[in-house]
């Protein structure tokens, strides 16, 4: 990544931008204890938010075969439709990062696999919604990420060229989403990662461990000074 080079900012959202795992694994747990299962430790579900309700779900109740839409499924949404913003906010650096590209002028915008109806509500609530140039949920098209498709059209809506734009995400399928679309990008280890995964096999231009020295290397890339 060369700096002073880039002209945009895409972020992911759960694990990236915005810190919503203390929510939608409240929902778990609550969901659990409904159900007279011991509740998922925090870690654990912390671990598998970037995996949504479907991945939750899939370790809340794993002798259940959860499918999408089923009643299970449905719970979860309607449960955290209700507490979207209880919890949840943009990770503790990453809102002065924010005002920093605002100053500037620089365009920045969400990239998410979470469907609209939850996505919009979370970042209204946030007061980040009106001040992004774009924002395409997993919904948004017929396609989603490890799919270039929203990336593009997030530029798109944007103005700015995909090759001047850093795409940051915390999962593999966004780092393939980001590569496909011919962006640069930068994986965020401190979001959420299971045990199991490994972020320096996602083929990402950098990766960072937290989130100030995320704002540097983007402040950098876009050519302020952090």
């Amino acid at each position: 990544m060369r700096d002073g080079y880039f002209e945009a900012v895409l972020f992911d959202l759960d694990g990236t931008l915005v810190d919503t795992a203390p929510d939608m694994v409240a929902v778990l747990q609550a969901m659990q204890r409904a159900y007279d299962i011991t509740p998922v430790s925090y870690d654990l579900g912390r671990s598998f938010v970037s995996h949504g309700a479907m991945g939750l779900l899939g370790i809340g109740f794993p002798e259940v075969e959860v499918e999408p839409g089923d009643e299970l499924h449905g719970e979860f949404l309607e449960r955290y439709a209700e507490a979207l913003c209880d919890e949840s906010r943009v990770f503790p650096g990453l809102d002065s990062l924010l005002d920093a590209l605002d100053a500037a002028e620089c365009p920045w915008g969400i990239v998410t696999n979470k469907p609209e109806n939850l996505t919009n509500p979370l970042l209204d609530g946030l007061g980040i919604a009106a001040r992004s140039a774009c924002i395409v949920s997993g919904d948004t098209l017929p396609v989603r990420k490890p799919d270039p498709g929203p990336l593009l059209l997030a530029c798109d809506v944007a103005g700015v060229e995909p090759h001047r734009t850093i795409y940051i995400g915390d999962a593999a399928r966004d780092i393939e989403a980001g590569l496909r679309a011919g962006m640069a990008t930068i994986a965020a280890t401190y979001g959420y990662i299971i045990a199991d995964d490994d972020p320096r096999e996602w083929g990402a231009d950098i990766l960072v461990p937290d989130t100030e020295e995320l704002a540097q290397i983007v402040l950098k890339a876009v050519n302020l000074e952090p």
